[in-house]
């Protein structure tokens, strides 16, 4: 049976490493339809995956960035919100999320806790109407905005900077503001975060532990982290790739469970590899 939820993901543009590829794959392969949203051109995208310019959702030629890292984490936010507020029955995945079996919900709510205190957007299902989303592109829209579940001493300095003329930009804000951050609060004030799965659902293995999934003689270690539960495997994209470029040819390991899956859906490292470091 071919899942309801069509899985959304973007990629602005350049080639696509083997995780990329293997995360797009995995959802096509769990009978998915899986659009990949871009503003550049691409290359090494699986067959299958169906491509379709940004612009369709959010209409931007200047993208927001994080200040300290480069990272356009904060523009992905932003559209997956826009998308998720202008298409129903889409679930979005960020192109490090390993789809281990396919997705459902009865409500449209998609989503689970990352750790202890937070609930990640990295795999997100909102409904169009939902209050939260709703909440979060409000505050998406203005790029100076101050954040409501601040304390109340940051929340004075940061309002002493804007009326000095010199208000503090969300690049300049710490990493997930408009992330994890937001969607954990916006969640929570709405109470919408009762849909939220455990963190075994979508994130069943730790940052501290991520390694554990890229090493020989690791691969037990990492699956002993995985239920009947797990529907998905967060393999921390950005992480992830500066740990790889450092291995030889910017390749996996044999007998890893990176290396596992790759040689499960077929995927070839060497065709894209992620550019070793310098």
């Amino acid at each position: 049976m071919t899942p309801d939820y069509e899985i959304a993901m973007l990629w602005v543009e350049g080639p696509l490493s083997y995780v990329e590829q293997l995360c797009i794959r995995s959802f096509l392969d769990a009978g998915h339809a899986v659009t990949l949203y871009h503003y550049g051109a691409l290359s090494n995208v699986p067959a299958g995956a169906v491509l379709c310019h940004g612009r369709t959702i959010l209409d931007r030629e200047r993208f927001i960035s994080h200040a300290r890292t480069g990272s356009m984490a904060l523009f992905s936010d932003v559209f997956r919100y826009h998308l998720l507020g202008q298409r129903a029955g889409v679930i979005w995945a960020d192109t490090d999320a390993y789809c281990l079996r396919p997705f459902t919900s009865a409500t449209g709510h998609f989503f689970g806790w990352e750790s202890a205190h937070h609930i990640n957007g990295g795999v997100l299902g909102l409904p169009p109407d939902s209050p939260a989303l709703a909440g979060l592109l409000a505050m998406t829209g203005d790029e100076y905005a101050i954040p409501f579940w601040y304390g109340d001493a940051a929340k004075a300095r940061l309002r002493a900077r804007a009326e000095a003329g010199d208000p503090v930009h969300v690049g300049d804000l710490p990493w997930g503001t408009w992330g994890p951050h937001a969607i954990t609060a916006w969640l929570r004030r709405t109470g919408e975060a009762a849909h939220a799965f455990d963190r075994e659902v979508l994130y069943p293995v730790p940052f501290r532990n991520r390694r554990q999934m890229f090493k020989p003689g690791k691969r037990a270690q990492a699956e002993a982290f995985l239920t009947d539960r797990t529907l998905s495997i967060h393999l921390y994209g950005r992480r992830i790739r500066d740990f790889l470029a450092g291995r030889p040819g910017g390749l996996p390991d044999a007998g890893g469970l990176l290396d596992h899956l790759l040689k499960t859906h077929g995927i070839d490292p060497k065709a894209a590899p992620i550019p070793p470091q310098a």
